[in-house]
Order: C-alpha cells, then structure tokens, then sequence
C-alpha cells in the first residue's frame, strides 16, 4: 500500500503593526500587495517594504518569537507592528537607514512563500500570502473574501506539523482526519464562537480546499474547522451540505489544508491526493489510526 500520511512543514510570514489588533497567529500585515521586500536587523527587527492600494509601505516588526503551548492565562505571543517604517518607535525615518542583514534561507520548506531570510542571531523571518477568507463549498467570492493575506513570522528550530490521514466515513464518502502540534504539543483553543471562530490567541481553524470536484475545475475553498480542545485532533467527511440551497459533495482528486501557525511560527500547509476507491482493508488500518487519537469526536465509520 502506498505511503499516504504526509507531513509537510511549510512556513509563513507575517508582519505586526503598533497600532495592528491583537492576532491570534501569524500576523497580517496587509492584503494583496506587490513589491514585497523582506529586511532584517541585528536588533532583532524586521521591515516589510510593498505597494498596497497604489501606496509603498514600510512595516516595521518586532518582539515575539515562536510561541507558548496553549495556556488559559496567559495569551499568545504577538509581534508589535508599526505601519509608519519605525516613526511611531524612534520618533524618526527609521525606514530609511534600516541596516539589513538578511542572509538565504536554509530551512525547511515554506508554504504559500514570498520570501523567506534568516539573520545573524539564527532565527527566521517569513513572509507569506494566501487566501484565508474564501467563502465555504466552492462558492465563487467577493473581492474582498478573494483577497490574498500577506502574513509575517519570526521563529526557530522547526515549524507546527500539520499531519493529515485520507480515508472514507461510511465506505461512500471521502475523510480527512490528522493532528496540528508544535514542540510535540497538541495546538487547540478553549473557547470559540457556534460556527467555529476562535475566542481566544490558541484556536487554529483547518482551512480545507479541494481540487477539480463537483464546485468546479482547480482548487475551491470546502470548508474550514477548529483542532479540538486538549487533542489538536479534527476529522472532515465530505458530506453533502445545505448551503441557502443544496450544495453536492466536495470531493476531488485532491486536496490541501491550511493552518496558521502558532504563536508567530509559520502557516503551514500539506497536500495530499483522494484516497480513491473504498477498501476495506486500508480503511481498517486508517481506523487504528482514529483511535489513537484518544479523541472523542473523531470516531471510525
């Protein structure tokens, strides 16, 4: 039987702003831009330089690196973003005599890249986009739901894992089942709204596409779900859903998931083909592998 758990540990970028709210994970710094120029200082800083809305910005970032395991008292790490190129910290054009020191990348992969440096301390600057507010079921978007986020992370050692598992719930319809962890701990939240948005720094929503299926031909956002509390587990069949009016089942020949790295880690992304014709056999296997998640949601069918 061939391979199919893949883990793919693909980074992000994200860059904060003084005035930038409070973000749950890699941070966004704006939405699609061009001309990005990643930057970084021995002082443990970072500028972002692009064009935005017709305007060239300057960002300046620092003050978090990689993340804590969730905590119920205390919040996740944040960077600090100043959209004025360092004004607002130094009281002065800062932007304009940033000494960079941004050497190659030689990490692991990064999904959804733009660029990608590591600096003199050792620790990596990403910077990444994607489009994370793609309306559910192969709906066709709005400009701003089609928007492509450029997002900043500051990190080191490895990345969040994101593993992911095919197979089929009820031996009709295709399954996704896996784990987010960093530093070999489960990622999750503690509180979240009815449809599933976090409440908190720590929830991490799974955002699912699938690949030339019914919605259409190339990818189409499916659906997006939070990892469980205390597991970092999630499970996914593609079931059809009602949607204002019927939609039929996502499947496709393909599929990928998205997750926004914890704390200022990178996104992470994996990518997989269908699990294809049902066996019974492999599908005895995959649920050895549902019950070792000792997670009570996620249960074999």
């Amino acid at each position: 039987m061939p391979a199919r758990r893949l883990q793919l540990v693909l980074c992000t970028v994200l860059l904060a702003a003084i005035v930038a709210p409070a973000a749950p994970a890699s941070q966004l710094v704006d939405r699609n831009a061009t001309a990005v120029h990643l930057a970084t200082n021995r002082n443990g800083e970072a500028l972002i330089t692009y064009r935005a809305g017709g305007t060239l910005k300057h960002v300046l970032a620092w003050g978090a690196v990689n993340a804590i395991a969730p905590n119920r008292t205390r919040p996740q790490v944040k960077l600090k973003l100043d959209y004025s190129g360092g004004y607002g910290k130094y009281h002065r054009d800062y932007w304009k005599t940033f000494n960079n020191v941004c050497q190659p990348y030689d990490g692991l992969p990064i999904a959804w890249s733009v660029t990608v440096c590591r600096s003199t301390d050792g620790s990596y600057w990403a910077l990444q986009s994607w489009q994370r507010n793609l309306p559910d079921l192969g709906v066709a978007p709005t400009p701003a739901q089609s928007a492509w986020e450029l997002r900043i992370s500051h990190w080191t050692g490895a990345p969040a894992v994101l593993t992911v598992e095919t197979d089929w719930a009820y031996r009709r319809y295709d399954h996704l089942f896996g784990t987010l962890t960093y530093d070999n701990t489960p990622q999750y939240g503690f509180r979240s709204t009815s449809s599933g948005q976090p409440l908190d720094s720590y929830g991490r929503n799974i955002y699912v596409d699938t690949f030339d299926s019914a919605y259409g031909p190339g990818w189409k956002r499916e659906n997006s779900f939070l990892t469980h509390t205390n597991t970092g587990a999630f499970c996914y069949g593609f079931f059809a859903h009602q949607n204002g009016s019927q939609r039929p089942p996502g499947n496709g020949t393909k599929y990928r998931a998205t997750v926004e790295g914890p704390g200022v880690t990178p996104d992470v992304m994996w990518e997989g083909v269908a699990p294809g014709p049902y066996s019974q056999a492999v599908d005895a296997q995959d649920n050895e592998l549902i019950r070792a998640l000792h997670d009570r949601t996620c249960k074999p069918n």
